[in-house]
């Protein structure tokens, strides 16, 4: 498994290009540097024919640091293609969010949460309450016992009075208002959200058929790979979405929902980019530590940004904390990752081969 999980975000790009080889379509150079001072980009592969009517897009790095095990699977997929059905393609969307990836960090380099950014910024922005009422408790000006002991209450306080799912969404729902706060969906389209539009355009065109799995990590039972969709219950993509993956398949927007859902996700963007295109979307979530130790490591690493010291003696521990709640390392848990991811592509393709 070491051979698919790469310690960073550098020896991942490595490895992802040298496995590419001649099936190499294209790179995205991003402005920024990594930590090492290395180059960042969005990478694409393609296995099977350029004119594809029928294309599968495996997407990691959404969520930056989450983007480890979503790289593994891209790269198990280089090294040990699938049978491919008729006029069908998969397309290998390396890192979409690099900087995040690189820096160890879920953000983008502009501290948005790209799967709260894809919404219509002409328009006015959601709004979240719940986050405004919670914001400093969720990142304390100082990260100390007490400060998080008191904070603590706050938000045990808040779930009581309104409920389970009203603090989902209040916690992470997304929001715009704060714009050194947790997942916060920005005042623009970041590079990111632009960078789908431009692989869209680049390698979808005249697509009649596109999945998509969005691979994610951090919640859920561990090393099981749970998929996810926002789409409209009952909808025909849907129904479609439920046909290919079973009774698994869980909705975001349900009332009962562990996740808070959104309409802003980085499946709108893929979507809408290539809205000639049948689609059916869903994220890939890989469980790893319990909840509370995913929020609290995802909350520390972010105070560290908005109110620490990112260069402090402390930063290395709380970002290894944070890669570890998106990507254990035990083999165990990366086994389960790549033979679900396996499995998982293959239920795609099995239903795109329907269409």
């Amino acid at each position: 498994m070491d051979d698919l999980f790469s310690p960073t975000y550098a020896e991942a790009r490595k490895r992802f290009l040298a496995a590419a080889g001649a099936n190499l379509a294209g790179s995205y150079p991003h402005p920024l540097k990594g930590p090492d001072g290395g180059d960042l980009a969005t990478d694409i592969a393609r296995l099977g024919p350029t004119g594809a009517r029928r294309v599968l897009v495996v997407e990691s790095g959404t969520h930056g640091a989450e983007g480890f095990c979503g790289s593994a699977i891209q790269l198990a997929l280089l090294k040990s293609p699938p049978a491919l059905p008729d006029d069908t393609a998969i397309l290998l969307v390396h890192a979409i969010n690099p900087h995040g990836f690189a820096w160890i960090r879920r953000v983008t380099e502009d501290n948005v949460d790209l799967n709260r950014n894809f919404v219509d910024f002409s328009k006015p922005l959601p709004e979240n309450p719940g986050y405004d009422e919670l914001a400093d408790a969720l990142l304390p000006k100082t990260w100390t016992e007490a400060s998080l002991a008191a904070a603590r209450d706050t938000l045990e306080a808040y779930r009581a009075k309104h409920g389970e799912r009203a603090f989902v969404t209040g916690t992470g729902g997304g929001q715009y208002k704060h714009p050194r706060g947790l997942f916060f969906g920005g005042t623009k389209p970041t590079w990111s959200r632009e960078t789908v539009a431009k692989v869209c355009r680049d390698h979808l065109a005249g697509v009649a058929h596109a999945a998509l799995i969005d691979v994610h990590s951090g919640l859920g039972p561990y090393g099981y790979g749970e998929p996810l969709t926002a789409l409209a219950p009952g909808s025909p993509e849907e129904v479609r979405a439920r046909a290919w993956y079973g009774d698994e398949l869980r909705n975001t927007q349900a009332a009962n929902s562990a996740y808070a859902g959104t309409q802003a996700s980085i499946l709108v963007g893929y979507t809408g980019g290539a809205p000639w295109a049948a689609w059916t979307p869903i994220g890939l979530e890989y469980g790893t530590r319990p909840r509370e130790d995913v929020r609290r490591a995802l909350r520390h690493e972010h105070w560290l940004h908005a109110h620490g010291d990112a260069n402090s003696s402390e930063a290395p521990k709380i970002k290894a904390a944070l890669k570890d709640v998106f990507c254990p390392d035990e083999p165990e848990w990366k086994q389960k990752v790549i033979e679900r991811g396996r499995e998982m592509v293959g239920k795609a393709l099995k239903g795109l081969a329907s269409l």
